[in-house]
């Protein structure tokens, strides 16, 4: 029988800035699990822009502040221990939680309704307004604990959660169809190649713009076409020629998406890493009845579809690469690089 210990090791973000802001600690308190609560045994956890983003302050739009600097647009309480992507093993249930739910493994939904024993009156992220899964146990509220049959490891199925929900999401908010020729940008990373693999399981033509020697393996993971990333769309794709744009990156290029659009095109965006800030002819928005669909928080059939998928055998795992939990600034590093495809994963627990 397993022994819950008193103490764990996990890393803390102790403030904002550089990666010297992540110290790694082996004396945590384990958290308890609190009511509709469940202590899960965190086996693997991915690594995100999010958490990159929060660790930096990007999401503040206060100039030398931190007031607004978490994810839902308020304070972060510091040390916070980050991570959205999980998988584990329940270990631990607690009241109002069935006991037979011990032993369970689980992917954690990242976009919570529910946290520390109450209904939340806004979205909160793992990892971001609570502890998240960069340490050897984490609790979560127990609804939002997915059991999962799969014959996939720890590992593979730790890439799932964030990206994939994300990417999900998104094509749930533009009501992507077999019909539907779609654009995707950034389609080398994490929520960009789920949205290929969730896109092509919907039967949709899907058109992915990334680097030029991440050609091929776009093309074996499902893309229809590949776009270099420096390419003028309108040359390319000409004008009204796309019925769905998923971007991740928006920056320089953001017009072009726009253009390439048809009349009644749908716009789905969940990421800047191009550059936030960009020009809106609204004309092009209301003479071709554009719709824009900002897409954050998850529906709430898009965690239990996705867990569909990967049960179903819809979808697969692309990991680029596994570090130990300890080695997070070396992982974080290599994902701001952006040379990988797929997912960065951390292994936490030790056997």
């Amino acid at each position: 029988m397993f022994t819950i210990p008193n103490t764990m090791t996990g890393i803390q973000l102790i403030g904002h800035g550089g990666p010297e802001m992540l110290k790694c600690s082996n004396n945590i308190p384990v958290p308890k699990p609190e009511v509709n609560e469940v202590l899960i045994r965190v086996s693997a956890a991915g690594v995100n822009n999010t958490d990159i983003n929060t660790r930096i302050a990007w999401y503040s739009k206060s100039d030398g502040s931190d007031s607004d600097a978490g994810w839902s647009g308020s304070a972060l309480d510091f040390p916070r221990i980050q991570g959205a992507d999980v998988c584990g093993v329940i270990v631990a249930v607690g009241d109002n939680v069935n006991k037979e739910r011990i032993g369970e493994r689980v992917l954690i939904e990242p976009c919570l309704n529910e946290a520390n024993g109450r209904l939340l009156n806004s979205p909160w992220y793992y990892g971001s307004e609570c502890d998240g899964g960069f340490a050897e146990f984490t609790v979560v509220a127990a609804n939002h604990a997915y059991a999962v049959n799969s014959s996939l490891s720890d590992i593979e199925l730790a890439s799932f959660p964030c990206s994939y929900s994300t990417a999900e999401n998104m094509l749930t908010r533009a009501n992507v169809t077999s019909q539907d020729r779609v654009l995707i940008s950034g389609a080398s990373g994490g929520v960009g190649s789920a949205a290929i693999q969730l896109a092509k399981a919907r039967g949709a033509y899907v058109i992915a713009i990334t680097s030029p020697k991440k050609n091929q393996q776009l093309l074996e993971l499902g893309a229809d076409q590949v776009i270099s990333r420096d390419a003028d769309l309108l040359d390319v794709l000409g004008e009204n020629s796309i019925d769905v744009v998923i971007d991740l990156v928006a920056g320089k290029q953001w017009t072009q998406l726009l253009n390439v659009l048809k009349p009644h095109g749908r716009y789905a965006v969940s990421g800047a890493i191009g550059g936030a800030l960009v020009e809106l002819d609204v004309r092009t928005l209301y003479l071709k009845d554009l719709s824009f669909f900002g897409c954050t928080v998850l529906l709430p059939e898009v965690f239990k579809n996705l867990v569909n998928c990967i049960e179903q055998g819809k979808i697969k795992p692309l990991i680029a690469q596994v570090f130990p939990l300890e080695e997070i600034n070396t992982a974080q590093e290599i994902f701001l690089k952006k040379q990988h495809v797929g997912k960065i994963v951390l292994k936490v627990s030790k056997s």
